[in-house]
């Protein structure tokens, strides 16, 4: 799409609002966090291609000391849903995690490790996998360009009492974890809510059918 074709409606620090005319008089409407030159619709091939997501979802599994293995959620408030939802550790691809591409260091897995440690206390070292499942993945592309990456944590914990959730940041509000085996994450995801009845975000969906379907074992 061509950038004069792309008329900002709103613009705040927070959210930004455009009009996509793709053709005369003909209108489709982006909600995104990005600035105009930076939205995906007015990307080359090449750039849209090469583009970082806008945060990164982190599918945890925690392996303790006598063998068991459990897939790590939360219980986040959603301000837009008014509930606390169970939710994956979650958060934002800072400007400074994307300069370290110029280090060669990958953006996506260390705004991962810093968003694990912020929302659970654990620390991924090096004797833990970290991977990037998917780079990109739009959330509703009928109405914002938004897009987080997909990674896999598998974590060594000896201890569980390290979990904690006092490295909230911001508007960032918990409530306590929930540590799934197979039966109990392939339970919620049939019932399509949690224990508490509350629906759940896609991203921990896609985080239950990851774990559930044992793509996260090493091959």
């Amino acid at each position: 799409m061509d950038k004069d074709r792309v008329i900002p409606l709103f613009d705040s620090k927070f959210i930004k609002v455009y009009d996509l005319q793709y053709e005369e008089g003909r209108h489709y409407y982006d909600a995104t966090r990005r600035e105009k030159d930076r939205i995906a619709a007015v990307q080359s091939e090449e750039g849209f291609r090469a583009m970082l997501p806008d945060g990164v979802s982190c599918i945890v599994v925690v392996r303790t000391t006598d063998g068991r293995s459990c897939l790590l959620l939360s219980r986040e408030y959603r301000y837009p849903t008014g509930h606390y939802l169970l939710s994956v550790p979650a958060g934002l691809i800072d400007p400074e995690d994307a300069a370290l591409a110029g280090e060669r260091r990958n953006p996506i897995l260390e705004a991962a490790k810093r968003e694990i440690h912020e929302e659970t206390n654990l620390v991924v070292t090096e004797n833990d996998r970290l991977e990037v499942i998917n780079p990109l993945v739009f959330s509703t592309p009928g109405m914002t360009d938004e897009s987080n990456a997909l990674v896999l944590a598998v974590v060594h914990v000896d201890d569980l009492s390290v979990l904690d959730q006092k490295g909230a940041v911001g508007s960032e509000k918990f409530d306590g974890f929930e540590l799934l085996d197979e039966a109990k994450a392939g339970e919620i995801l049939r019932k399509g809510t949690d224990d508490k009845g509350c629906y759940y975000p896609v991203y921990t969906f896609a985080a239950l059918v990851y774990f559930v379907a044992g793509l996260w074992r090493e091959r």
